[in-house]
């Protein structure tokens, strides 16, 4: 066990925000408990909370230094919950209101991808009242296959690689149960990748190999024959070139704390951002843990490099 006495920060106390009401509750309990069990290793004073089962309006924040918001999905990477803690002046982990709120949705991030020259595959934004013949002329224009997936959802939910137009109506059901708004993306056929960062220290590059067709949610949560390397067989080049476009995406979007962006590399070896996830997993099992142990970086040292930034600017901010 780590000694207490080795901390970064000052004995703190802390709310771990988790659980929630997303279709992500699950995995954000799971993040939640793994965050309290190793702030309290470190000699925090840690009180977990589920927002779905109390009311933070109400709630007496007046022993509270910083919260660390635990919550995937829906209210806790979109910006919500971050707007909440705003207005009642509590300092949190990772990004803000407004850039949460852009890269939860693939298209905003997209946009912002496009103006700062990140290559991100093409895509269209669908909504669940379009015409079927419209969004069916579109995957025609797109060409198969093509990949449908909701515009604001995490950990691969709702997600299809579609090859024919026969496929096509049962993936935008499935997109639609969990967001109104969709897209179609150009499907890009290739290796998955994922590039972690803290603050702006970039941790070990990852390469994800999965017999699944992608790195779907059974991949990620579920299947232990899914891999995790650090090795590649490829020229330092290209493993930069992978590196520098997971930055880049972060600074288009104006990230901060601990985030991870998705890339896969095609056979040309050119890099393609999916998605930045701003309030990535963290059990013990999540890329993000497993590249920070790789860097040296132990999990509860993770857990409170995810509070500094946040508790310095805090400091900083001008009284009311």
């Amino acid at each position: 066990m780590t000694d207490p006495q080795s901390n970064s920060l000052p004995t703190l106390n802390i709310v771990v925000l988790t659980g929630g009401e997303s279709a992500e509750r699950d995995i954000s309990l799971k993040s939640g408990a793994a965050v309290g069990r190793a702030l309290s290793a470190r000699g925090h004073r840690v009180k977990i909370i589920d927002p779905s089962l109390v009311d933070l309006d109400t709630y007496d924040w007046s022993g509270c230094d910083v919260v660390f918001i635990a919550l995937h999905g829906t209210y806790g990477e979109d910006g919500t919950i971050q707007t909440t803690l705003d207005r009642l002046g509590v300092p949190y982990s990772g990004c803000d209101a407004p850039t949460s709120k852009l890269a939860f949705s693939k298209s905003a991030s997209k946009e912002r991808f496009i103006q700062h020259n990140v290559s991100t595959p093409s895509y269209v934004l669908i909504h669940e009242s379009d015409d079927a013949q419209r969004i069916q002329q579109h995957a025609r224009t797109m060409g198969y296959p093509l990949v449908v997936k909701p515009d604001a959802q995490g950990s691969s939910l709702g997600v299809t690689i579609v090859k024919t137009p026969e496929e096509l109506p049962q993936a935008l059901a499935r997109c639609f149960h969990y967001d109104s708004f969709g897209i179609l993306e150009s499907a890009i056929k290739g290796s998955e990748w994922t590039v972690s960062l803290v603050d702006d220290q970039v941790l070990p590059l990852i390469q994800i190999e999965t017999p699944h067709e992608f790195f779907d949610y059974e991949a990620k949560y579920l299947d232990d024959s899914t891999e995790y390397l650090f090795e590649f067989n490829l020229p330092t080049n290209v493993v930069q070139a992978i590196i520098k476009t997971g930055v880049s995406a972060c600074e288009a979007l104006g990230t901060t704390g601990i985030v991870r962006v998705d890339i896969l590399l095609d056979r040309f070896q050119q890099p393609w951002v999916l998605e930045v996830n701003t309030i990535p997993g963290f059990t013990d099992h999540s890329l993000v843990p497993k590249a920070a142990a790789h860097a040296g970086l132990d999990f509860g040292e993770l857990c409170e490099r995810a509070l500094i930034n946040c508790l310095t600017k805090a400091a900083h901010k001008p009284q009311n």
